[in-house]
C-alpha cells in the first residue's frame, strides 16, 4: 500500500504494507460483494439513491475528470443512513424491543435516530458534551434519548457502554461493524454502476467503515482502480494503524467528521487489504475546497465531506487526466464556518485586504481617503481609526482600511493612488507561509 502523497520533488513515500494480491480470500465475518448487494436491496426504496454527477468546472479546476457522488443529499444529509440503516434492518423482535445506543459527535447520530424512529427502535445516542447544540437538537427531534458525556467521541463511547451494559441495548458502532461498513459499500456499486469507467475513487477516512465497504465493491467490480483515503492531517489515526503505530492526533479541525484517534479493527484490516493509499490535507486544503464545492460546484459540504476534493487540489499531479469519483460524504456544517471560510478564502484570492495608511489628522482627511479608493474602484467594508499609538505622529493618525477589490493587483493601484495622493499607504501583510505538507 502507498501512503501518499508527494513531496516537492515528486517522490512517494511507501510504507511495508502490500495490498492484496488477486489470490486473497478474506475472513469469513468480513463484507463482501454478495452481502454489500444484499445491504443495497434493504436500502432501496428507504434512502436516497444519490446522483454520480460530472463536476465539469471542478475537472478545469483540478486537471482531472472529476464525477461527485453527492451524499449530501440524503434526508440526514450524509452518507452514515447507509450503515445505519442496514444494522437497524438486521435486528431481532427482542433487540428491537430494547433499543440500541451509538455514540457519536454529529452524522451518525442523526442517521440512527432518524431510521430508529422509522422502524420504531428506541435509540440512546450519547454525544460529546461540547458537540454543537444545532447537532444535538437535530438529533433529539428524530426522536433520540440524547446522554452528554465526555469531552471527546473517545469518553462519549465510554459513557455509551457503561449505559449499553446497564440497559441491554444493542451497539450501533459508526465504523467497526460489519453490516455499517457493507451498508457503506453500497455507495460503490452506485457509482460505478453509473461510470463503469472510474479510475480512481477518492474517500474520506475517520474510523474507516466507508473506505473499507467502498474498497470491497469496487475491488470486486473492477480490480483495476484505485481507492485513496483522505485524512486531515491533524488526525492521521488510519495510516498510523495499517502501519502498526499510534497516531498522534490533536487539535480544532473543520474536518471534525473524520477527526477520529482510533479507528475501526476491522475498518483496519480491510483496508491493509484493499486501500491503494491514504493522503493527508492540511485545514487549508480543506477550506479551499469547502469553499470551491460551494462557489465553483454550487453545493454545501462539511469539511469531511470535502477531504476529497481538497486532495485533488492539494495533489493534482498524481489525479490529472484520471476520470476521480469523489464521495461527498455530508453537508452539515455550521453556517457560522461556513460564512468564515468564504470571508477567509475571498482573503487568499485578495479580493479582501487590509491597507495601513498614516496621514495628518485634520477634518476631511478620511473623507479624501475614501474618495480616493471609491474613484480606484474599491468598496470599503470597514475602517478603524487609531490616534494613540506611540508610533504614529502626535498630529497624526493611523488608518486601517479593509477594501474589497477584484484582485491583488487592483489592490495595488489602489494603494499606489493613495501614496500618489499623499498618504502613507501599505497592504498589511498576510499571515506567514503555512507549514511543509506532511507525507503520510
Amino acid at each position: 500500500m502507498e501512503t501518499h502523497l508527494p513531496r516537492e520533488a515528486g517522490d512517494w513515500a511507501v510504507t511495508d504494507t502490500a495490498r492484496a494480491p488477486a489470490a486473497f480470500t478474506p475472513p469469513a465475518e468480513w463484507p463482501t460483494l454478495a452481502t454489500i448487494r444484499e445491504a443495497a436491496g434493504l436500502l432501496a426504496g428507504h434512502i436516497v439513491r444519490t446522483p454520480l454527477v460530472e463536476a465539469r468546472r471542478l475537472s478545469d479546476l483540478t486537471g482531472a475528470r472529476v464525477f461527485v457522488k453527492y451524499e449530501n443529499m440524503q434526508y440526514t444529509c450524509a452518507f452514515k443512513e447507509r450503515g445505519a440503516l442496514v444494522k437497524l434492518a438486521g435486528l431481532g423482535p427482542e433487540a428491537r424491543r430494547r433499543g440500541v445506543i451509538a455514540m457519536s459527535a454529529g452524522n451518525h447520530a442523526q442517521a440512527v435516530a432518524y431510521h430508529a424512529a422509522r422502524l420504531g427502535i428506541p435509540a440512546t445516542i450519547v454525544m460529546p458534551e461540547p458537540t454543537p447544540f444545532v447537532k444535538v437538537s437535530a438529533t433529539r427531534a428524530h426522536g433520540a434519548r440524547v446522554v452528554l458525556a465526555g469531552e471527546t467521541v473517545a469518553e462519549a463511547q465510554v459513557e455509551a457502554q457503561r449505559i449499553s451494559d446497564a440497559e441491554g441495548f444493542t451497539w450501533v458502532h459508526p465504523y467497526d461493524d460489519a453490516d455499517v461498513i457493507r451498508g457503506q459499500g453500497t455507495i460503490a456499486l452506485e457509482m460505478l454502476a453509473d461510470c463503469p469507467d472510474l479510475d480512481v475513487i477518492v474517500v474520506p477516512v475517520g474510523g474507516g467503515g466507508l473506505i473499507s465497504g467502498v474498497a470491497i465493491a469496487a475491488r470486486a467490480l473492477k480490480p483495476g482502480i484505485r481507492i485513496i483515503g483522505v485524512e486531515t492531517e491533524l488526525y492521521p489515526a488510519m495510516v498510523a494503524a495499517m502501519r502498526g503505530e499510534e497516531a498522534e492526533c490533536g487539535g480544532n479541525t473543520l474536518a471534525e467528521g473524520i477527526a477520529v484517534k482510533h479507528v475501526g479493527r476491522l475498518a483496519t484490516a480491510i483496508a491493509r487489504q484493499y486501500v491503494d493509499g491514504i493522503v493527508a490535507v492540511q485545514e487549508s486544503d480543506i477550506e479551499r475546497a469547502v469553499d470551491a464545492f460551494l462557489t465553483v460546484q454550487k453545493t454545501t459540504t462539511e469539511g469531511a465531506g470535502a477531504a476529497g476534493l481538497a486532495a485533488l487540489m492539494a495533489y493534482p499531479d498524481h489525479f490529472r487526466g484520471q476520470k476521480v469519483g469523489l464521495v461527498l460524504s455530508g453537508g452539515n456544517i455550521d453556517p457560522r464556518i461556513l460564512a468564515s471560510i468564504i470571508m477567509r478564502e475571498l482573503t487568499r484570492a485578495e479580493r479582501i485586504a487590509a491597507i495601513r495608511v498614516t496621514m495628518p489628522d485634520r477634518p476631511m482627511m478620511l473623507a479624501e481617503l475614501a474618495g480616493i479608493i471609491g474613484t480606484r474602484g474599491g468598496n470599503i467594508l470597514e475602517v478603524s481609526h487609531h490616534r494613540f499609538f506611540l508610533d504614529v505622529p502626535a498630529k497624526g493618525a493611523l488608518v486601517d482600511v479593509t477594501v474589497e477589490a477584484r484582485d491583488g493587483k487592483h489592490l495595488d493601484e489602489i494603494v499606489d493612488a493613495l501614496n500618489d495622493h499623499g498618504f502613507t499607504a501599505s497592504r498589511r501583510p498576510m499571515p506567514e507561509g503555512q507549514p511543509e505538507r506532511a507525507v503520510l
